[in-house]
């Protein structure tokens, strides 16, 4: 079953660009990752410390695996000291609208 993840990034104070540029380099690396169908990447303009991620993977294994990775956790160690907050949500797609419907 394939899974879509939300998840809520959000920049302590003065840490906006570096958390921003890590954030750039963690997307670019995760979109190679075998089973990653889409990653998304967005910036609150109200709010530009929030930045959320759109994620639809294969299945929950392929995104766990993608969490282990060393480009995930060359993103937390640039990142230590620099994140407020980090909230993931694990999604089911229950309906979809067709196109033209």
């Amino acid at each position: 079953m394939s899974l879509t993840v939300i998840a809520n990034v959000y920049a302590k104070f003065g840490k906006v660009d570096i958390v921003k540029a890590e954030l750039e380099k963690l997307a670019d690396a995760t979109r190679r990752v075998e089973g990653c169908i889409s990653y998304d990447m967005h910036q609150n303009h109200d709010n530009p410390a929030h930045f959320i991620f759109y994620e639809n993977w294969e299945n929950r294994e392929t995104w766990k695996s993608n969490m282990k990775a060393h480009h995930f956790d060359a993103y937390k160690k640039a990142t230590d000291g620099s994140i407020e907050d980090f909230v993931v949500n694990e999604m089911s797609k229950i309906s979809q609208k067709r196109k033209g419907a």
